[in-house]
């Protein structure tokens, strides 16, 4: 299990939580993540590792976001294109506690030109269940649940899908699946819409730089 310390998500100076039940959850997604990624200037590629195992309702979480965004890079034509962004971590291809240290091994030989963005479940108070949470800094997989695991990602995005505090294994294999699906598909297309208005600004940007060069 990979659920995150929801402390995590408030020791760094930017955070934003959003309710999946909000019409607009994704669209905050989007705007928020893309003025992050933005801000950073170095990099070639964007990296979203989604964390978590499809063996826990809970902490399947990542899987599910990993899956649907890789279905929406098969299928650009439909929607926002993820062009320049590698998923780790689906259903079929997990990233979790027994392959996170050489997933992470792989990303540090291009940590100066991938951004990477870490998606996991969390558990945290009665009143943050259900609500989506991005913010700076890595995601702290297992933290949750007492593990000790490397941290992912310059950037964080986490679910809180259940009440932490007591047996927390027990209740992420109890944690209600139409909820964790809910959550999933709100943070993959929040993603989806980041990437793309990213990558329209940064077009806009270099086609800028470009006209000055010639005139």
């Amino acid at each position: 299990m990979h659920a995150s310390a929801p402390e995590a998500e408030h020791a760094e100076p930017w955070s934003v939580r959003v309710d999946a039940l909000d019409p607009r959850a994704a669209e905050h997604i989007a705007s928020s993540l893309a003025s992050q990624i933005l801000s950073h200037a170095r990099w070639e590629r964007i990296v979203v590792v989604c964390i978590g195992t499809d063996r826990s309702t809970g902490d399947a979480l990542g899987p599910l976001v990993g899956s649907l965004l890789t279905e929406q890079l098969a299928c650009s034509l439909d929607g926002p294109s993820l062009e320049g962004v590698d998923i780790r971590g689906t259903l079929d291809d997990p990233v979790h506690a027994m392959n996170l240290r050489d997933a992470c091994d792989d990303l540090a030989a291009a940590q100066h030109t991938h951004l990477v963005v870490g998606v996991d479940a969390c558990l945290g108070q009665a009143e943050q269940v259900g609500t989506i949470s991005l913010g700076l800094g890595p995601v702290r997989p297992g933290a949750g649940v007492n593990k000790s695991l490397p941290p992912v990602g310059a950037l964080h995005i986490t679910g809180t899908v259940n009440i932490g505090g007591f047996m927390e294994y027990l209740v992420l294999q109890n944690t209600r699946l139409s909820l964790v699906m809910r959550m999933a598909k709100v943070i993959a297309q929040g993603i989806a819409a980041a990437m793309a208005a990213v990558r329209s600004t940064r077009g806009e940007t270099l086609a800028c730089l470009a006209h000055r060069d010639l005139s």
